[in-house]
């Protein structure tokens, strides 16, 4: 079975762009299996298993990162597609953590980046971004040629060489390479991995602790006057 993450900001057209993706993989002879991961309210399962009568899920992360909760689910995950006669499973997850990346080693994972949202963002999403095997720019008939050669040149300044594929998802306009690649990509081999390194960012904050200042923290913490953040990999 092949195994496909995709991850984006929210509103980015995710959904939109996998819609076409199932269906064209299901003219190929596919049978898909989709899981949707995501903080608190989710209805695309509910949408592809009317209208592209597949096997869907749907994972609530809740209090914990949609990316943590992605590698929480995804071992049961591969066991429920494998039992649904999957041959590709394609996982949708929020992915507003920014700081984590959702893909595992010998799976493809692609990022979807709206180029409405603003010429910066490429530098604002971390390994999302950066640990990517493609970037799908959607929305680009709502900007000018000249905002889509910034945004491209964007995402290769934190990405050298990555590929880009622009797309008017809600036609399937650009989706092609996208199957093609899920298509001729490998299957999946136990042991799974994370691809990239996790943060070891958990601090008292994170198992409720409320009080406001540094000091009355321990684990990682961070006075004001300090600015470490994300440089890629």
């Amino acid at each position: 079975m092949k195994l496909a993450i995709c991850s984006g900001p929210p509103t980015s057209g995710k959904t939109t762009v996998l819609k076409h993706v199932i269906k064209k993989l299901t003219n190929k002879g596919e049978n898909t299996a989709f899981v949707k991961t995501d903080v608190q309210f989710a209805c695309e399962d509910d949408f592809f298993a009317q209208e592209l009568n597949i096997p869907t899920k749907k994972i609530y992360s809740g209090e914990l990162c949609p990316d943590h909760c992605n590698v929480m689910i995804l071992g049961d995950a591969l066991e429920w597609a494998e039992k649904e006669r999957a041959t590709v499973l394609v996982v949708e997850t929020a992915g507003l953590c920014l700081r984590c990346s959702p893909y595992v080693e010998g799976a493809f994972g692609m990022v979807v980046l709206e180029a409405t949202s603003g010429m910066n963002l490429p530098k604002k999403i971390g390994p999302m971004l950066s640990l990517a095997d493609i970037a799908v720019v959607t929305k680009i008939d709502l900007i000018s040629q000249a905002e889509r050669e910034v945004f491209r040149a964007r995402i290769l300044e934190v990405c050298p060489g990555m590929r880009i594929i622009e797309s008017d998802a809600l036609h399937g306009i650009g989706v092609e390479p996208i199957v093609k690649m899920i298509y001729n990509s490998s299957d999946m081999k136990e042991p799974i991995y994370l691809r990239g390194n996790p943060p070891i960012g958990t601090c008292t904050i994170c198992v409720g602790k409320k009080e406001i200042g540094w000091k009355q923290h321990f684990g990682i913490v961070r006075p004001l006057d300090n600015q470490v953040f994300y440089r890629g990999e």
